[in-house]
């Protein structure tokens, strides 16, 4: 089938994931492609795009360079495209600003002619070809290219509460505003919990809280693992590995390692720990800050104007204790799911526990032709691990998706210097290009 609605590829969605799709996608004129996305223009984390935050992975792990360094969707392009590429040399960031890691994705989506906002996909059904019903038009196309969009989530003991009083640090820079004198808490030991909690206790005189307390349930406030080895977990060949694993495995190597995805950077640790020794022994503030970590959170009541938490010490569960306060910020995660969107071919697609199960291109294995595809991205971390839902592998995932609809297969860069897997046991040199 060909004509002006019809695509080799239709995605749905256009964050990072589908973004560096349609990135790789573009150069090649032979597979048309069109990426959809109900929102009217770009945004990324808007809502927690707090002045200081940086990102916490290298800033050649961008949309593109490390499947296509020459593409002109880079980083290092978009510095030199708006003409600060000194600039940025010279400023040596330890860390890239969020800010400006958010502002060169929606530079790239204004220069993409294949995205467009503010067109909604209602549905997607496959006769022959997959028929995209929007809320403007109806298309179709080869295959499916599906960003999956994760949801904030909070904990059951929270649920049902959402006010300006209390909600998910996504949207911590609208709500968490005239917070002067009020009682804070903060929910979650990750990085974004982190963050919102640095910027309460370092906001200035009359604008700071009167007090802020920060829940975890993890034993302490603990950093990212960022060390070499463990950033081998974020390589091509070990996403390789992992996929090839028992589901249990999996599950078991996620949470031992969570670390390495979900803890919190030591810069904004020290932070913390230097804004905590000033209001304690310097300004004489020993009340503003409370830090529980090892706590859970298992109730949530209405108390006057503010909330009553029922927090649980997790080395003494049986002496639950009551806290008080105004707000509560939960920056307890965010989730993925199956699509309401992909409802009509929900019989056709193969799940389990929850993901669309894929195979090694991110295809989802159905019972349609083997021509025609719905690709996840982003949904499939109990079978890819912790690097599918973070910026690691954005380029290297997209490119195994281009390749596959090209028909080729290109080199892989080199294998890491660990030996994941028994049969790379050699008598003879390691694998790999030299």
């Amino acid at each position: 089938m060909t004509g002006e609605n019809h695509f080799g590829v239709l995605g749905i969605g256009v964050g990072p994931a589908n973004l560096s799709l349609a990135a790789l996608l573009y150069p090649h004129r032979d597979l048309p492609s069109l990426f959809l996305d109900r929102k009217e223009a770009f945004g990324w984390h808007d809502g927690q795009q707090i002045p200081g935050t940086t990102l916490q992975v290298s800033t050649l792990k961008d949309l593109v360079s490390l499947a296509d360094p020459t593409s002109k969707f880079s980083f290092l392009n978009y510095l030199y495209d708006q003409g600060r590429i000194y600039h940025f040399i010279n400023a040596r960031f330890d860390a890239v600003p969020r800010q400006e890691f958010r502002n060169y994705l929606e530079w790239a989506s204004w220069r993409m002619k294949n995205v467009v906002f503010g067109e909604e996909v209602r549905s997607v059904d496959f006769d022959g070809v997959f028929k995209v019903r929007t809320d403007e038009r109806v298309l179709t196309a080869d295959n499916i290219a599906v960003g999956v969009g994760r949801r904030p989530w909070i904990p059951p003991a929270g649920r049902g509460w959402h006010s300006n009083s209390q909600f998910h640090v996504c949207d911590f820079v609208d709500k968490a505003v005239h917070l002067e004198g009020k009682r804070v808490v903060v929910v979650g030991g990750g990085q974004s919990g982190a963050e919102a909690f640095l910027d309460l206790i370092s906001r200035e005189g009359s604008k700071l809280p009167s007090r802020v307390s920060w829940f975890s349930r993890r034993r302490n406030f603990l950093p990212i693992d960022d060390s070499p080895f463990t950033n081998d977990f974020y390589m091509p060949c070990y996403s390789e590995y992992f996929y090839g694993l028992e589901r249990a495995t999996r599950e078991r190597l996620n949470q031992e390692n969570v670390l390495s995805s979900d803890g919190i950077s030591e810069p904004t640790l020290r932070a913390i720990y230097q804004r905590t020794y000033h209001h304690r022994f310097i300004a004489r503030s020993p009340g503003l800050i409370r830090l529980y970590p090892n706590r859970e959170i298992t109730g949530v009541a209405k108390a006057g104007t503010g909330w009553e938490l029922t927090v649980v010490n997790n080395d003494r569960p049986d002496e639950p204790q009551r806290v008080t306060t105004d707000v509560i910020i939960w920056s307890t995660g965010f989730r993925t799911g199956l699509l309401d969107l992909l409802a009509p071919l929900a019989d056709r697609l193969d799940c389990d526990g929850g993901e669309y199960r894929v195979d090694r291109d991110f295809a989802v294995r159905w019972d349609g032709p083997a021509n025609h595809n719905v690709f996840i991205q982003n949904g499939t971390p109990a079978q890819r691990g912790l690097a599918d839902k973070n910026l690691s592998l954005l380029a290297w995932r997209s490119q195994r998706i281009v390749d596959r609809l090209r028909g080729v297969q290109r080199e892989e860069q080199l294998s890491s210097f660990v030996e994941w897997a028994d049969e790379d046991i050699e008598d003879g040199e390691p694998r790999g290009r030299v």
